[in-house]
C-alpha cells in the first residue's frame, strides 16, 4: 500500500526555478499528509507551451534538474515523478523521472508524440515496460498520449505493473472530456490496474488545459479526482490487496492471449 499525492499544477513557462520550487511546495504538503510519492504533470519543470525555448532546458537524466529534485526527495521524505525535457547528445525527449532520495533514477521517454507541436521538439522514445517498485507496489509510468494506446498500458500490466502513473498535458475541449470522463477509468478496469492521470490547469503561452486529473482503481471507480480548473494536491490510497475480487472476477490479462 501506498499513499499517493497527486499535484494538478499550473507551470510557469521556462522558468525552471519556480517550477521546482512549486514542486518543493507540493512535496512537503505531501509530507503532511501521509504520502509517500508526489507525481505531477508532463513537462512541469520546463512548463509545456513554452515552445523552442524547452530544447534549450533540456538536461541529461543526471544533471541539475534531477539532481535537485533528488535533493527534494531526500530532504522531504517523498518520491517524485516529474515531466522535464531530457538531452541524450543531439536528441531531446519528453520524458518523465522517479526519483527516491539517493537511489538512481528511473527515466521514462515518451513513446507516443501528440501533434506538430511535440514533433518539432523531441524525438519519440521506445515504447517499452519500464517498472519499478514503491513501498512494495510495483509501478510503471506513461505520459499524456501513451495512455491513449490501451497496448501501452496493457504492456505494463502484463509486465507486473500494479499502479500506471500518468503525467499529461491535455487541453481543454470535448475530446480531453471523453478522456477524463471515460477513458482513464476504462484503462485501469480492462487492465485492473490503478491509472492515475495528472494533468495541467489554466493556460500558458500555447495551450489552455482541461485539468480534471483521475486516480482510477482497477474496478473503474475513481478514488481521487480534480476539477477542470484550480490548482489541487489529490491524495489516495493505492491498495492493490483491496482489489482481488475484481481482478478474480475481470481476468482479462490471463485470458488476453488464450486460444
Amino acid at each position: 500500500m501506498i499513499t499517493l499525492a497527486a499535484l494538478q499544477m499550473h507551470s510557469s513557462d521556462a522558468d525552471v526555478a519556480a517550477n521546482l520550487a512549486r514542486v518543493e511546495a507540493a512535496a512537503r504538503d505531501a509530507v503532511k499528509a501521509g504520502a509517500s510519492l508526489l507525481v505531477t504533470p508532463e513537462l512541469c519543470i520546463t512548463g509545456y507551451g513554452a515552445g523552442d525555448v524547452i530544447t534549450d532546458l533540456a538536461e541529461p537524466a543526471d544533471g541539475s534538474i534531477v539532481q535537485r529534485l533528488q535533493a527534494i526527495s531526500t530532504e522531504t521524505g517523498v518520491a517524485i515523478i516529474a515531466g522535464f525535457a531530457e538531452r541524450d547528445g543531439a536528441v531531446v525527449f519528453n520524458s518523465a523521472v522517479y526519483v527516491d532520495g539517493a537511489t538512481t533514477p528511473t527515466i521514462y521517454r515518451k513513446s507516443h508524440l501528440y501533434g506538430d507541436y511535440e514533433r518539432s521538439l523531441f524525438a519519440a522514445g521506445k515504447p517499452e515496460a519500464r517498472l519499478f517498485s514503491h513501498r512494495g507496489v510495483t509501478c510503471g509510468m506513461l505520459i499524456c498520449y501513451d495512455v491513449e494506446f490501451p497496448e501501452n498500458v496493457r504492456r505494463l500490466a502484463q509486465a507486473g505493473a500494479e499502479a500506471v502513473l500518468v503525467p499529461t498535458a491535455l487541453p481543454a475541449g470535448w475530446s480531453g472530456t471523453f478522456i477524463t470522463d471515460h477513458m482513464i477509468q476504462t484503462r485501469a478496469f480492462e487492465n485492473q490496474v490503478f491509472v492515475a492521470y495528472i494533468n495541467h490547469c489554466g493556460a500558458d503561452a500555447r495551450f489552455t488545459f482541461a485539468g480534471s486529473s483521475r486516480i482510477a482503481a482497477p474496478d473503474g471507480s475513481l478514488v481521487a479526482s480534480a476539477g477542470s480548473h484550480g490548482e489541487h494536491l489529490m491524495i489516495a490510497e493505492i491498495r492493490p490487496e483491496h482489489f482481488v475480487i475484481s481482478k478474480a472476477e475481470n481476468t482479462y490479462l490471463a485470458d488476453v492471449n488464450r486460444a
